[in-house]
C-alpha cells in the first residue's frame, strides 16, 4: 500500500480506529508486562534478602 501523505497514512485506508487501537492495545500489554516482570523481580530481590538475613541472624546465635 502506498500513502501519498502522512494523513493518507493516519487514516490507514478507513481502517485507523482498527490499526490504531491495536498498535495502541499492544503498546499498553507490552507497558504492563514490564511493570509486572519488575514489580516480580523486586520482590524475588526482596525475599532472597530476607532469607539471607534471616540465616545469617540464626548464624550468630
Amino acid at each position: 500500500m502506498q500513502w501519498h501523505s502522512v494523513r493518507e497514512f493516519c487514516l490507514m485506508g478507513g481502517y485507523a480506529f482498527y490499526v490504531w487501537g491495536s498498535v495502541g492495545a499492544c503498546a499498553v500489554a507490552m507497558l504492563v508486562e514490564l511493570w509486572l516482570v519488575r514489580r516480580q523481580h523486586r520482590a524475588l530481590q526482596q525475599s532472597l534478602r530476607d532469607q539471607f538475613d534471616a540465616r545469617d541472624g540464626e548464624a550468630r546465635l
